[in-house]
């Protein structure tokens, strides 16, 4: 598991429920019920989330406050459990990407927490990874100075092979030299994952102006998808962020039926929801007005008076405040006069992460105003 968040919650039974979803969603956790030993995880490390039991007094604004100001975790995935019926317009002014409403929910808070994961794996494959054959030099706190070859590079990290793993919580130092470069690069990094045969990604941290630009001049020469431009706007936004992490990327679906089987879409958690939508017959531009009644991350129920008859391929535009979800289906069955059961088919991961999205703003409540930012 390379993803670790940082439960902050002074409620056990809380903190045990978001444990056990993390864990399912295969993230390392750490809780803590003070916020001020909160405050010390984030000086301490990086984690990909935090969830904080978010109460509007000091206690909690000081925590966000130096959430956003932390050098490691600025970036991070925030994640805040507020009181049922609470405005959280302003938590979301204060850094929040997600709300989750108390008493908390096992599948609502599921899904929120899943839709967070996805996203937080789709900033990390941002990074594009080039091949790369060379030896560093690596040191950290309380070992010798010991080798290790890099296998692929990043504008945000490294994949390196070693005889001995590095410790999981420590900061270790690099040194080496690219290929066709007279120049050391120098820069900090931490592990963001290893595997049982020696594998170990690195995820920088610290990296010199004169390093960085070693690396990105390197990235530009030895990979053709990466302009000039393209290269430089991503390696600054990995050093704010922090997100690019050379990380096998998870497998895609082969088709899509593996993503909405029909004989597992009842498994999923479904969301009753009146959302005005937009259906369309794939192949013609009429607009078909209708309403979505029930929905999951596999597929929705479109209320419409006249269903597209057959197994036709349609197209569904839903449009909340500030979001506007494009995604293609399959009728499976109609009702004359009510509607008809619609299949998603994804044509790829990012338009299951926008489904996901939805589903996170309607796990929040009722109300369709508490959008992700």
């Amino acid at each position: 598991m390379d993803l670790h968040a940082l439960v902050v919650c002074p409620d056990q039974d809380s903190a045990n429920l978001l444990r056990s979803i993390l864990s399912e969603l295969g993230m390392m956790t750490e809780h803590t019920s003070s916020i001020s030993h909160g405050l010390e995880q984030l000086e301490s490390r990086r984690f990909d989330a935090i969830v904080l039991d978010y109460r509007a007094n000091q206690s909690s604004e000081q925590f966000l406050t130096r959430l956003r100001q932390s050098a490691k975790n600025r970036a991070s995935m925030l994640v805040a459990i507020v009181d049922s019926g609470f405005n959280a317009r302003p938590v979301f002014g204060l850094g929040a990407n997600f709300v989750l409403y108390r008493p908390l929910s096992s599948e609502r808070t599921r899904i929120s927490l899943r839709a967070a994961r996805g996203l937080m794996r789709r900033e990390r494959r941002r990074g594009p990874r080039t091949p790369v054959n060379s030896t560093a030099n690596v040191a950290y706190p309380g070992a010798p100075e010991t080798n290790a070859v890099l296998a692929d590079l990043s504008d945000g990290g490294t994949l390196i092979r070693m005889p001995n793993p590095l410790p999981h919580a420590c900061k270790a130092y690099f040194e080496f030299a690219l290929p066709g470069q007279r120049q050391v690069v120098r820069l900090s990094g931490e592990v963001a994952w290893q595997d049982s045969s020696g594998r170990t990604g690195i995820r920088f941290l610290d990296v010199p102006q004169s390093s960085r630009r070693l690396i990105q001049n390197w990235l530009q020469q030895n990979n053709p998808e990466l302009s000039a431009g393209a290269a430089g706007k991503s390696f600054a936004t990995s050093q704010l962020n922090q997100s690019s992490v050379v990380r096998p990327a998870e497998p895609g679906p082969k088709d899509p039926a593996s993503i909405a089987d029909a004989g597992n879409r009842r498994g999923e958690y479904r969301f009753a929801c009146k959302l005005g939508a937009e259906v369309y017959r794939l192949g013609s531009t009429v607009p078909h007005r209708c309403v979505l009644s029930d929905i999951s991350e596999g597929g929705c129920y479109v209320e419409m008076p006249t269903p597209l008859t057959g197994q036709s391929g349609v197209e569904i535009l839903v449009r909340t405040t500030g979001t506007k979800v494009r995604i293609r289906g399959q009728v499976m069955t109609t009702h004359s006069g009510f509607g008809m059961g619609v299949r998603f088919m994804f044509r790829d991961s990012s338009e299951r992460e926008e489904i996901l999205r939805l589903l996170a703003v309607l796990s929040a409540g009722p109300e369709l105003d508490e959008q992700l930012r």
